[in-house]
C-alpha cells in the first residue's frame, strides 16, 4: 500500500510539473482562462513548487532538485542583467515611470528617484492640483489627464492624442524634448481579457522612429501580447539593465509589468529599477541617446 501511495505521488508530481511548464513556456496567455494561471504561476513560483513537491519524493527527490536548478538558471539568464556604466552626455534623456499605487504624486516620486528626471510618467497617481505644481516648479511642465496618468517634463509637453478604452485602459501620445512618447496604463481587472485591451493598444498607430513607449502594461514581458512590440521596439532592460527586470510585487522579482520600449533608432545608455515601499510596483528608469 505504501509503495502504491509513493508511486501515485510521483505521478502527481510529474503531472503538476509538466502542466506548469507547458503553461509557462508554451500556452502562456493564449486564452483568457490560461492567462489567469500564467500570470499567477511566474517562473519563481514554479521553482518553489518544484522544490516543495520534492520534500516527499524520497530517492526521486534528486530529479526535482536538478529541474529546479535548471529552471533557476533559465530564470536568471533571462531576467537578471549586468551592464557596465557609460559616460552620460548633456543631451541624453532620462525617462522615469512609476505606478504610484493611488496614494502618491510627483513629490513622492521625485524623492524616491532622488531628483527630477527629464521626463516622468506616473499612473494610478492621486496628483490633481496642477496649479500648485506649476507654482512650486515654475520652470517645469505638467499634464494631468482625466484618467490616472500624469506627465512631468523639463520642456513643454504637446499632447497629440489621448484615448481610453471602455474598460479603462488609457494611452496618451505626447511630444517633449524632441521625442515622441506613448504613455499607457493597461487595465489590470481580472474580469477583462487582456486580448480586448491589447487590440485597443495595437489599434492606435505608433511611430517607429524617435519613439518611447512607457507604462504599466499589466502583462509580463513573456506575454504573447507583446510579440509585435518586441519586433518593432527595444526593451529598455535588455542591453543596459542592472539587476532583475521584474517590477512587481513589493520588490520581489515575480512579474515585469512596468516597461519602457524604445524605437530602434534610439540608443539605450543605462537602465535601472528603483524599489520603494511606497508602492507594490518598482520605479523604472532609462537614459536614451538620440
Amino acid at each position: 500500500m505504501l509503495k502504491l501511495i509513493r508511486a501515485l505521488y510521483r505521478l502527481i508530481n510529474i503531472v503538476i510539473i509538466a502542466t506548469l511548464l507547458t503553461l509557462h513556456f508554451y500556452i502562456k496567455d493564449s486564452s483568457y482562462q490560461s492567462s489567469m494561471f500564467f500570470y499567477f504561476f511566474a517562473l519563481p513560483i514554479i521553482i518553489m513548487i518544484v522544490l516543495g513537491l520534492s520534500v516527499f519524493l524520497g530517492k526521486w527527490r534528486i530529479y526535482n532538485l536538478i529541474l529546479a536548478g535548471l529552471l533557476l538558471l533559465v530564470w536568471l539568464g533571462r531576467s537578471f542583467s549586468v551592464s557596465f556604466p557609460e559616460t552620460f552626455k548633456k543631451t541624453d534623456l532620462e525617462i522615469v515611470f512609476w505606478n504610484a499605487c493611488r496614494n502618491h504624486g510627483f513629490e513622492t516620486a521625485f524623492k524616491a528617484h532622488g531628483s527630477r528626471p527629464d521626463v516622468m510618467v506616473l499612473t494610478e497617481s492621486n496628483e490633481h492640483d496642477l496649479e500648485a505644481l506649476q507654482l512650486k516648479y515654475p520652470k517645469s511642465y505638467f499634464y494631468i489627464s482625466e484618467s490616472e496618468l500624469r506627465i512631468f517634463s523639463k520642456t513643454p509637453i504637446e499632447i497629440i492624442r489621448e484615448e481610453t478604452s471602455k474598460f479603462s485602459s488609457t494611452i496618451i501620445n505626447f511630444k517633449t524634448n524632441g521625442v515622441n512618447f506613448y504613455a499607457l496604463d493597461m487595465t489590470g481587472s481580472s474580469d477583462v481579457p487582456r486580448a480586448w485591451e491589447f487590440k485597443f493598444f495595437y489599434s492606435i498607430k505608433k511611430d517607429k522612429h524617435n519613439t518611447v513607449i512607457v507604462g504599466d502594461f499589466n502583462v509580463p514581458y513573456e506575454s504573447l501580447f507583446l510579440k509585435a512590440l518586441k519586433r518593432d521596439y527595444e526593451f529598455y532592460f535588455s542591453s543596459k539593465g542592472n539587476g532583475f527586470r521584474e517590477t512587481w510585487f513589493w520588490g520581489l522579482p515575480f512579474l515585469a509589468l512596468d516597461q519602457i520600449w524604445t524605437s530602434k533608432d534610439l540608443e539605450v545608455v543605462a537602465s535601472k529599477k528603483i524599489n520603494t515601499k511606497k508602492s507594490d510596483h518598482s520605479m523604472i528608469k532609462t537614459v536614451i541617446r538620440k
